[in-house]
C-alpha cells in the first residue's frame, strides 16, 4: 500500500467522526506490516475524558483483528493538528518508532515520527 492511500484513508475517516461537543473532527489510519489499513475517527463523550481519539481507535481496531506490527500512521484534522499526548504514548507502546503523516482536511502537510513526537518515552524499560 502506498503512503498516498494511507493519507487518503485518514482524510476520509474524518467524515465518520462523532464530535458534537468540540466540533474538532479527526481521522486516522494505520498501515500494518501485511499491507492492511485500518481507519479510525474520534468519538466524543459528554464526559470529555471518556472520548477516544482517532489514532487510538485505528490502532485498537488493528490490534483487535490480530495485527501487531504497525508500519505507519496518518492523521487528518482540519488544521493539520498533531496527536495528543495520550495518543503519543499509545503510539509508542504499540508501534515503537514509526513514520507519522500529518494531513489537513484535504492533503498531506508534513511527516514526523513517533520518536520526534515523544522524544523521551516512558516504556517497558522503565517498569
Amino acid at each position: 500500500m502506498s503512503k498516498d492511500y494511507l493519507i487518503l484513508k485518514a482524510i476520509k475517516m474524518r467524515s465518520k467522526a462523532f464530535a458534537p461537543y468540540s466540533k474538532y473532527k479527526v481521522g486516522a489510519a494505520v498501515l500494518t506490516d501485511s499491507g492492511e489499513i485500518f481507519g479510525g475517527c474520534n468519538i466524543e463523550n459528554s464526559s470529555y475524558s471518556l472520548t477516544c481519539c482517532a489514532e487510538r481507535v485505528a490502532l485498537f481496531k488493528a490490534y483487535s483483528e490480530g495485527y501487531r506490527t504497525i508500519k505507519a500512521l496518518s492523521v487528518s484534522t482540519e488544521n493539520a493538528g498533531m496527536p495528543c499526548g495520550a495518543c503519543r504514548q499509545v503510539i509508542w507502546d504499540l508501534c515503537g518508532d514509526i513514520p507519522i503523516y500529518i494531513c489537513d482536511g484535504k492533503k498531506f502537510i508534513s511527516k514526523s515520527s513517533s520518536r520526534a513526537l515523544l522524544p523521551l518515552p516512558f516504556d517497558n524499560t522503565k517498569l
